[in-house]
């Protein structure tokens, strides 16, 4: 098995697409001490006040106002059921992970609104209507405990696997339980391990013991809202008692304990995030102690079996070797552990590709390489003399997106496979890595794509640098830039906008006329750490260069005019909106802000903002905050400037990004009258739902408000 211990990891968790009660008082009370005088120079600060009474009157009436104003469209309805069935449909391939002998499954549907969580057998799996055995019954679950559950995942002890750690959010928040089930009973085992609400997570080691971070009291966790301690906790020991392996400091994101189950191999690791892509991994001795892995706390370290992996975010010299940043490096751990520095360069990057993956089956290395945006997979195998063989895997495709994944990384060399670009459903394929992969299930078209084409595009930024995007539209499409044009963007984190069958935008907007636009700007990782790094800190107003500069493309070739150019982003890409709509008003008609940063004067001290000061900077320092001011959403609104319509979103159940940003953007620029409308969820955690519903109900929301401003009229 590959334990993961890298940086991204944490970026998954914690940031890509609420807290229980007692930990929203913490934070407002946090938030209380950051700034006392806050009120004095923030009139909106009520308003971070996440579930107070006078604050969810204010969200109530708001929501009340835009629903009348977008219920009452004519589509909404028809649109709202549609998007539905997408979501609920069967049809949907059910992903699954082999645990021992079975396959399995999270499924939402029509009649499971919270889930289910079930298995199979890989025979049945191949079926076009396999049979399932319910494990559990999120919606049953969540009547019987009077709790709006919403699933976390679980992970089942092997080698036995008949034991689970099972996590649940309240409402979709990040802050979730994890309690001990037992699948043969199908119960959760009475006085068995239960991890208390809180941000954190608890892992097998055996079937008596078990790694926990959480919250354990006052002072456990970091700035960040996160759990600085990570124990061993032994059955039948208080938790208050279990042993502590590692401490981190307050300033860190993050500590965590793992343990790698692979046979022969059993290793136990202890994690430091400092910050995002900023660790420290260390290997837990018997006896207690602890080893650090010597590499650069910037690159994302992995362990399989014999191997540490590598990959590089910044150059790293080693003797008389420099190794380019966003390479590939394999090593033997035991030997590296022991001082040896013999490296094998499985990847280097050029200017037009970057890394997107790499997964281990038990035999082969599986590389998966982004050129200009496009998936190439290749088979990386070890040598008798120590070098490793490349070779293209066969079968794979050739043009759009594709990811592979090990089926069973400790037996097999089996692998899942998805192929997938924005006019053709995700199909699921199985191999065996040399052999013809067989497809095993594919998406079913969810709208007509006929006459829909997709182009890449490179549009020039304000420094000269290439930014590609993709544009989905009609192909009689005339460029008379009357088109109405949703661009989206996300730029942060290292994370990558790939093409994929977007089935709910394929039914809301390109088959009624709309041309959709993803663009790949700086901050993201579609060039590798390069392209992600070019937009940190004191640079990231390049993101927002570059994404200005697609729109400027997009209205010089005539495809639309900005009378009919909107933009969508959430969390980090809701900071996006929110700065193109300050800095460059006059480009865009509308934007939807979801979710969204846009207060970056107190982002640190709101709920898990401290953790991204490493994207943004530390806004306490003044000579941080010079830059930092310079995209701050919040502070550069003004009143005499006439801004594009703006739709709001976000969820009160959110603790990761705070619901205070988006509400105080739009109540300051709705206080000096300027066209915006808002609508927070009360429940959906991050992601803004906590189920199919409340998914559709808010992409009908959004497609509606966009549709109202950006067609033409004789269009609607």
């Amino acid at each position: 098995m590959m334990v993961r211990v890298a940086a991204a990891a944490a970026a998954t968790w914690m940031i890509l697409m609420l807290a229980p009660m007692v930990l929203l008082a913490e934070g407002a009370e946090e938030n209380k001490k950051a700034e006392s005088v806050s009120s004095e120079t923030d009139p909106y600060i009520w308003l971070e006040d996440v579930e107070g009474e006078e604050t969810l009157d204010w969200v109530r009436a708001r929501n009340k106002i835009s629903q009348a104003k977008l219920e009452s469209d004519a589509d909404f309805s028809t649109l709202q059921s549609d998007l539905l069935a997408i979501l609920d449909s069967n049809d949907r391939i059910p992903f699954v992970r082999k645990r021992g002998e079975y396959y399995y499954n999270f499924w939402r549907d029509e009649k499971n609104e919270r889930g289910v969580w079930r298995r199979t057998t890989l025979d049945e799996y191949k079926k076009a209507e396999p049979k399932w055995e319910v494990i559990i019954d999120l919606d049953e679950l969540a009547k019987a405990e009077g709790e709006n559950w919403v699933w976390s995942g679980a992970q089942v002890l092997r080698p036995e696997y008949n034991r689970a750690l099972v996590s649940l959010s309240r409402g979709g928040a990040d802050a979730d339980v994890t309690r001990e089930f037992d699948i043969a009973t199908r119960k959760f085992v009475e006085d068995g391990f239960n991890r208390p609400e809180a941000k954190g997570g608890m892992s097998w080691i055996d079937i008596d013991h078990v790694f926990i971070s959480t919250d354990f009291g006052p002072g456990s966790v970091t700035d960040s809202g996160y759990p600085r301690i990570a124990k061993l906790w032994t059955r039948g020991e208080k938790l208050e008692d279990a042993k502590v392996v590692y401490e981190g400091k307050m300033t860190d994101m993050s500590i965590s304990a793992s343990h790698d189950s692979t046979p022969g191999f059993e290793r136990n690791f202890v994690r430091r995030a400092i910050a995002f892509y900023n660790n420290e991994i260390y290997l837990l001795k018997e006896d207690g102690s602890l080893a650090q892995i010597e590499t650069p706390n910037s690159a994302g370290k992995g362990v399989h079996r014999e191997y540490l992996t590598l990959e590089l975010r910044e150059p790293w010299t080693v003797g008389d070797k420099t190794y380019k940043t966003g390479s590939l490096l394999v090593a033997n751990f035991d030997d590296f552990m022991a001082g040896k520095r013999d490296f094998t360069v499985l990847f280097e990057p050029t200017d037009r590709n970057a890394l997107a993956g790499a997964r281990f089956t038990k035999d082969y290395l599986l590389l998966n390489v982004l050129e200009d945006v496009a998936s190439k997979l290749f088979v990386m195998q070890p040598q008798a003399d120590g070098s490793w063989s490349k070779t293209p895997l066969v079968g794979a495709p050739t043009l759009g997106t594709v990811s592979v994944s090990p089926v069973d990384s400790d037996e097999s060399n089996d692998y899942f496979m998805t192929s997938t670009d924005y006019l053709t459903p995700t199909t699921l394929y199985m191999g065996e890595v040399g052999k013809q992969p067989e497809e095993l299930k594919a998406m079913p078209e969810f709208f007509d794509a006929t006459g829909l084409t997709v182009a890449q595009h490179f549009a020039t930024s304000k420094d000269g640098t290439k930014v590609p995007y993709f544009m989905l539209y009609r192909k009689e499409m005339k460029f008379d830039g009357a088109n109405p044009t949703l661009l989206y963007g996300y730029g942060g984190f290292e994370i990558s906008l790939q093409p994929g069958y977007r089935a709910t935008v394929g039914r809301a907007w390109s088959t009624q006329g709309g041309v959709y636009v993803v663009a790949n700007i700086r901050g993201g990782g579609e060039y590798g750490p390069r392209w992600h790094q070019a937009a940190l800190k004191q640079n990231r107003l390049r993101a927002y260069e570059d994404f200005a500069a697609v729109a400027e493309d997009l209205i010089e070739r005539k495809v639309t005019s900005r009378e009919h150019l909107g933009i969508q982003g959430g969390s980090n890409g809701g900071l996006l909106v929110g700065n193109m709509v300050t800095l460059y008003p006059d480009l865009f008609k509308a934007a939807v802000c979801q979710v969204p940063l846009l207060d970056m004067k107190r982002y640190n001290h709101l709920l898990a903002g401290a953790s991204w000061m490493a994207e943004y900077g530390n806004p306490d320092l003044p000579e941080e905050w010079e830059f930092i001011r310079t995209y701050s959403p919040y502070h550069n609104v003004k009143e005499d400037v006439d801004y594009p319509t703006v739709f709001f979103t976000t969820s009160t159940r959110d603790d990761r990004v705070h619901p205070g940003h988006a509400r105080k953007m739009f109540a300051k620029m709705e206080g000096w009258d300027k066209d915006v409308l808002y609508y927070e969820n009360i429940e959906g955690g991050h992601g803004g739902a906590a189920n199919n519903r409340q998914s559709a109900f808010m992409t009908t929301m959004a497609f509606t408000f966009l549709k109202q401003q950006l067609f033409p009229k004789d269009k609607e």
